[in-house]
């Protein structure tokens, strides 16, 4: 066997197994099977978890941007008009959240924390300076106390806003950003904490929320099951809540946003429970996104969360009492809210009923400035990009007894929207790399092993055609060979015709010279004389 040959026969032999074994580890998903397993181990909220630290001081920023809207003509409104704002902002301010008093519960599968949340300003990130910038916005707590005082008698109401008038107080108010976000001493609150010392005399929409936390949190590990990593186990002790008029919508569901369990399919749903909204809220796969060259899922809410109850069933459980339901796109929150009649939707009633967006001038809602949405990277559940959206509203109409209410036609009015914003940093975008290459290229294995198979088998079929080659020419070049052999012999072999006369004695004198003997192809000649 030649040389050429044995290369050919170890060569076939080498295609045949890594194809065979190729193949075989593809059908069986071995190695994809051995990479979702280490997922599922490592993917815990664990001491010895490669995602534990960053969860606990999460390493990307985050920016809170908040937006005003400003009343321009707040009397035409007054006198049964329709209002007219003008969006303001942002004002942007960094927020801190680590994760405090980690305690973990049931053998590790469990584990409690707390959450504060600190807010430091950012001037270059944002429109104007707060403690400058002045708004005309809706006065919350006026509106709250005649919207509880609505339950009592005409009289008290009556003597009530009379006493308001006395103190120069107005449906409206004017106020820097700072005190309507962080807090100011208001007259009507500071008059009724004289009454009832439980009533706070300072307001404000983010009042005692600078360093404090939304409750006390219990979360699965995701040691028993990895669907249940970062899952909620209880708030504030409680397993579901009580405000809403139905089980399901009293359901604390999901995560709380930070983390979600790795190998996600488009497919399912996705739930977070948000304290500031009261409830649980779903997101759905919407598109393939890339954020820092790593690809991932984008999920939004779809329109059927805040749908009306008439058109989404499910819905009506968050209609407090039971069949006061409003419509499409807002979600009225004064069980969780201390009984005010704040309303909250997504920036400019994004996907909300058109009579919101028309009952009041200056509103252009758009998905791209005002669509909540999560990207999520598949693989390993971490959020790479994230915008939290969402808009505070109130309801103002008439109310007897409020002399200055009985023109207003009711309005559910837009106070301020906030947008939340988180995206990886780029040493932790880096270090994704490099792991998703890993995963992808342990779980492939199978593939690049198939591929050097067909790669050998190309290779075994250009060594087998160039061998047959090789045969053919070696056939044809011996044949030619030995036919020009078979005719120059013949040639150089011409035979003269021999004389039939029998062979004589020489006689020839020993003085006379030699003649040229008989040889075979050669006539006897006489030696010619000098």
């Amino acid at each position: 066997m030649t040389r050429r040959s044995c290369a050919i026969y170890a060569t076939g032999i080498v295609c045949a197994h890594l194809l065979i074994v190729g193949i075989a580890l593809v059908v069986a998903q071995v190695f994809q099977t051995m990479i979702h397993s280490r997922l599922k181990k490592e993917m815990t909220l664990t001491e010895k978890s490669q995602v534990f630290e960053s969860w606990k001081n999460p390493p990307p920023p985050v920016y809170m941007e908040y937006y005003f809207f400003n009343v321009t003509n707040p009397e035409v409104f007054l006198a049964g008009g329709k209002a007219a704002v003008k969006q303001i902002g942002p004002y942007t301010y960094r927020e801190y959240r680590p994760r405090e008093n980690i305690t973990f519960l049931e053998n590790g599968t469990k584990l409690y924390a707390l959450n504060p949340k600190s807010f430091v300003f950012v001037p270059e990130k944002s429109a104007g300076d707060p403690e400058v910038d002045i708004i005309r916005t809706v006065n919350i707590p006026f509106v709250a106390v005649m919207s509880e005082l609505n339950s009592y008698s005409f009289f008290l109401r009556t003597f009530v806003s009379m006493y308001m008038n006395s103190l120069g107080i107005e449906i409206f108010m004017t106020r820097t950003v700072h005190e309507v976000l962080w807090g100011f001493k208001d007259p009507l609150l500071t008059k009724l904490h004289t009454l009832r010392p439980e009533v706070d005399e300072y307001f404000g929409l983010m009042w005692k929320k600078n360093g404090t936390h939304e409750g006390e949190f219990v979360f699965h590990t995701g040691e028993q099951n990895y669907l249940d990593y970062g899952k909620i186990d209880t708030w504030n002790g409680l397993r579901e809540m009580s405000w809403w008029s139905s089980n399901q919508s009293n359901m604390i569901n999901g995560t709380d946003g930070a983390v979600f369990h790795p190998l996600i399919n488009r497919n399912e749903l996705l739930y977070i429970f948000a304290a500031d909204l009261c409830r649980s809220i779903h997101l759905a796969y919407v598109e393939d996104v890339e954020v820092k060259g790593i690809q991932a899922y984008r999920f939004a809410p779809p329109s059927d969360v805040l749908m009306s109850p008439k058109e989404n069933p499910a819905n009506e459980g968050f209609c407090v009492p039971a069949g006061d339901c409003l419509g499409t796109g807002v979600l009225k929150v004064s069980v969780c809210r201390e009984g005010a009649p704040i309303v909250v939707s997504f920036p400019h009633f994004y996907q909300a009923d058109p009579k919101y967006i028309n009952a009041v001038e200056g509103l252009s809602p758009n998905k791209e400035e005002h669509e909540t949405y999560l990207d999520l990277q598949p693989t390993i559940g971490v959020p790479i990009r994230a915008c939290k959206r969402a808009q505070l509203n109130i309801i103002l109409k008439r109310v007897q007894g409020f002399p200055k209410t009985k023109f207003i036609n009711e309005t559910i009015f837009p106070i301020m929207f906030v947008n939340e914003t988180a995206t990886i940093d780029d040493d932790s975008a880096s270090q994704m790399r490099t792991l998703l290459l890993i995963v992808t290229l342990v779980s492939n294995f199978p593939l690049l092993i198939v591929g050097m198979g067909i790669i050998l088998l190309l290779v075994l079929v250009v060594l087998f055609c160039r061998n047959r080659q090789k045969k053919s020419e070696v056939k044809r070049i011996d044949f030619t060979e030995a036919f020009h052999s078979f005719t120059t012999v013949k040639d150089d072999t011409a035979y003269t015709q021999v004389s039939d006369k029998p062979d004589e004695p020489s006689e020839t004198p020993a003085n006379q010279p030699m003649r040229n003997g008989s040889y075979i192809a050669m006539s006897p000649v006489e030696a010619q004389k000098c």
